[in-house]
């Protein structure tokens, strides 16, 4: 298949590798001419995917009409850009199956990524690709297992013959809000992990901490029409695992400097772009919204957004009224 990656990070770069290994004609695509200069230059991302060459069979390029004879479209740009990423899709008029690998909210208007790109592309089959995978890992060939959904069968089925081998695994789920609320719920919840981390609390701490927080998880997403199942699955509870407890997690960096005192603007300017920073205001405001109890996103939005102290957060925590789990 023809099959073209938009957004040059490394997740983007790691699926171009994968559907590059499978046989097919990969293009990646930057809006940004000295990225693209540079890959082209280098074959190498060294900051992202440090020690892995792209293979000359991969093409780079800022030239956007490359999508034109696509058989797959990806989107793997960061959640803010995906509405633009899709308008500039719009402007090629073609429709055809387009896969969406970022996972995040549309903060203004609390859409899933799914419904903002539907909304600038109602013609596409749409499908999300996620779970449990650090670009790094899939990089160098260590086997991972997504899950793809989407409203069309089809076309969740042809995305998982495409990008499935020997090291990657691709199910298929049809419940597409709960694969989406998994994946963008699961980097809030990151982000406190980090700061136990950087607390410097135990095991204990962090293990009742990822575990409450798949059960806010999963109560937030039950509300907005997902299955409960779902978030016991890959998406769920492994995106939540390995984003809690992996160095490679950039929201469990981050939470890890706020937790050890750094403030969180320059906890952001030293991490970059940290996908649970935005979500965690989107997932706040859906929770008030329909009224859903989520302590620990509430707290997470309070040390985020409203200058908490994070020496009160476990006690505050801990010192919730009694109740039953």
């Amino acid at each position: 298949m023809k099959i073209t990656v938009l957004g040059a990070g490394g997740w983007g770069l790691a699926l171009a590798l994968t559907l590059d290994i499978n046989g097919h004609s990969v293009s990646v695509w930057s809006p940004f001419e000295d990225e693209v200069n540079s890959l082209i230059q280098k074959r190498t991302n060294e900051k992202l995917l440090s020690g892995i060459v792209i293979p000359q069979s991969i093409n780079i390029t800022s030239d956007l009409s490359t999508v034109e004879k696509d058989d797959i479209t990806v989107i793997a740009t960061p959640s803010f850009a995906v509405r633009q990423t899709a308008q500039k899709l719009r402007s090629i008029g073609k429709s055809g199956i387009l896969v969406n690998v970022a996972k995040g909210f549309e903060n203004d208007s609390l859409m899933r990524l799914s419904e903002v790109i539907e909304s600038e592309l109602p013609k596409w089959d749409i499908v999300v690709l996620s779970g449990p995978s650090h670009a790094e890992e899939v990089a160098r060939k260590i086997p991972t297992m997504l899950t793809a959904s989407g409203k069309s069968d089809a076309a969740c089925k042809t995305v998982q013959q495409t990008f499935s081998n020997d090291f990657l695994r691709v199910y298929t789920n049809p419940d597409i809000i709960g694969v989406e609320l998994g994946g963008a719920l699961k980097n809030v919840i990151a982000v406190a992990a980090g700061v136990c981390d950087g607390m410097g609390l135990g095991d204990n701490s962090k293990a009742a901490l990822i575990t409450r927080g798949l059960v806010e998880m999963a109560r937030l997403g039950e509300k907005l029409g997902a299955k409960a199942a779902t978030f016991s699955g890959l998406t769920g509870m492994g995106d939540l695992i390995v984003t809690c407890t992996s160095p490679h997690s950039r929201n469990n960096r981050f939470g890890k400097l706020v937790g050890s005192g750094y403030a969180v603007e320059e906890a952001l300017k030293t991490v970059g772009t940290v996908e649970g920073y935005f979500a965690c205001k989107a997932a706040y405001s859906l929770a008030q919204k329909y009224n859903v109890n989520t302590p620990i996103i509430e707290l997470c939005h309070k040390l985020l957004y409203e200058s908490y102290p994070v020496e009160d957060i476990v006690k505050t925590l801990v010192l919730r009224p009694f109740k039953e789990e």
